[in-house]
């Protein structure tokens, strides 16, 4: 698929089954429940965008939100609310199946995130980096960023799991 055939546009609740279809495919081994996605989509909309073929189809999505430094919402979980302190933008998933990756979709999303970022008035950036991706997060200017009070939270994860920030 070329990345002119992909889009991203903001997240519908209407999406929500193909964004529960994508995390299944792409992240088996950390499902999350619909109401988890649901709830980032309410908390913060301009966060949340899905990657839409021509036909509709989902072949991806990002979740993304205002949160600490240093901190991590777990694995499936609400957060009830975004914290007033939140003081980085938080990349809780990005999902791309096997027929987006290589198109070029992922970085023009963190591009998008970095703008929203900065239209929240925030200076940081972060996420945890699963299936081998930090390769990818340290190309776009993330970088490994170790903290003992996360050590637990990155071990519900699996061992390949990094916390990363990226100053903006």
């Amino acid at each position: 698929m070329t990345a002119t055939a992909l889009l991203w546009r903001p997240m519908a609740p209407a999406d929500l089954p193909g964004v529960m279809s994508v995390a299944a495919k792409v992240h088996p081994g950390f499902p999350e429940d619909e109401a988890v996605f649901a709830e980032r989509l309410m908390l913060s909309p301009a966060g949340c965008l899905s990657l839409a073929g021509a036909d509709g189809d989902l072949a991806g999505y990002v979740v993304s939100h205002p949160w600490p430094l240093l901190q991590a919402p777990a694995l499936n979980s609400l957060l009830g609310a975004i914290p007033p302190d939140a003081d980085a933008y938080y990349i809780h998933d990005l999902a791309l199946l096997p027929r987006a990756q290589g198109s070029g979709a992922a970085s023009r999303v963190v591009a998008l995130l970095e703008e929203e970022a900065r239209r929240a008035a925030l200076r940081r950036m972060a996420l945890i980096a699963v299936n081998r991706s930090a390769g990818f997060w340290q190309r776009h200017g993330f970088r490994l960023t170790h903290d003992a009070s996360l050590d637990r939270k990155l071990a519900s994860y699996d061992d390949d799991a990094r916390y990363m920030t990226r100053e903006l």
